[in-house]
């Protein structure tokens, strides 16, 4: 399908970490499908093109969504708590998730043929997440590694004006691309979608090796990460995969990485698909807690004190939260007022 774009050809920004071969094809080094696109041909993520033989972004300078989220909502629990995060996206996404809940947006140039966005300059968005007294800018609801030019710029001009930035990403990204964006980029959560290679092959179309080895590589660079799975009924739900998943975050990542459990509810192409039983995140929980993690929490549910920060070694409630909204802030110092232990976090 051919992708329509409303951009001027001037608009085009040519495209970060793709090398060129022969007969005009080039390779996107971006994400780790490392698409060969072939001159007139997108990658697949169908928002960056091969012209000529250069590789384009299709969707730099245009969001499809801007809002002012709670910091709760992508979902961080330790990184600057109660704060607000600018939120952007463009159109596209290098996965296709049968139950993704931004499919309309997400999926668009795949779908629809369309790639649409607002004008918004990376000096626009800073100034709009500066006036809306944000904390940070937070490149979310789609894949931002599709827009990464645009979240590079945006993120090195942040940085000038004092903001952090976050990547609320599937994790599909080179380990090039992480090096390259490493000193502009304070925080990530990361959806390990499953803990199976051919559950990401048959319902997202990628491979999980790649999400496993970014978010160590994450690590490594001193990023902050949180983790994020969404449990699925039938999909990734046996207490086998979610332990194996558990074992992952803790042994490879360090035991204090949050750990975001959330409650899947119908969409996209699978709302014959019933909601995650309330039993099975719990137990979810418990597993996490048998491998060893200290912070776990549940999502997408109204649970009672799920999303609450507890001490790992007092239980002493440390950040209270209702949804996504905090109700109480107790750490000092990145230490547990009650136990004087060292919170794992990036706190004011």
């Amino acid at each position: 399908m051919a992708v329509e774009s409303d951009h001027n050809e001037t608009d085009l920004k040519e495209a970060m970490l793709y090398e060129k071969g022969k007969n005009g094809r080039v390779t996107c080094g971006l994400c780790a499908h490392r698409c060969t696109i072939d001159v007139g041909k997108q990658g697949i993520c169908q928002v960056r093109e091969n012209r000529d033989g250069r590789l384009y972004s299709l969707v730099y300078g245009r969001t499809i969504a801007q809002h002012v989220d709670p910091i709760e909502k992508k979902p961080l629990y330790h990184f600057y708590p109660g704060t607000s995060a600018y939120s952007i996206a463009t159109a596209g996404c290098n996965f296709r998730c049968q139950w993704c809940q931004n499919w309309d947006i997400s999926q668009m140039p795949r779908e629809r043929g369309m790639v649409i966005g607002e004008k918004a300059s990376p000096e626009q968005i800073v100034n709009g997440a500066l006036r809306s007294g944000c904390r940070s800018i937070a490149y979310t609801y789609t894949e931002p590694t599709i827009f990464s030019e645009y979240a590079y710029d945006t993120a090195c001009l942040a940085h000038e004006a004092g903001l952090a930035n976050i990547y609320v990403t599937n994790g599909y990204m080179t380990p090039e691309m992480l090096e390259m964006f490493s000193p502009y980029l304070d925080a990530a959560n990361v959806d390990l979608k499953a803990f199976d290679d051919k559950t990401y092959r048959k319902y997202i179309g990628a491979r999980l090796q790649p999400v496993l080895d970014s978010m160590i590589k994450m690590k490594e660079l001193g990023i902050w990460l949180e983790v994020t799975t969404l449990i699925v009924p039938g999909v990734n739900d046996s207490e086998q995969e979610i332990r194996k998943a558990a074992r992952f975050v803790a042994r490879e990542l360090g035991r204090s990485t949050p750990w975001h459990i959330s409650a899947f509810h119908g969409s996209y192409k699978m709302t014959h698909v019933p909601s995650t039983p309330l039993s099975i995140l719990r137990r979810a929980r418990e597993i996490g807690r048998e491998e060893g993690l200290e912070y776990i929490y549940i999502g997408n549910v109204a649970e009672e004190a799920a999303q609450d920060t507890l001490c790992p070694s007092c239980g002493t409630i440390l950040v209270g939260r209702r949804g996504y909204f905090v109700s109480g802030h107790r750490v000092t110092d990145r230490r547990c007022p009650q136990c004087g232990i060292t919170i794992a976090g990036v706190w004011d």
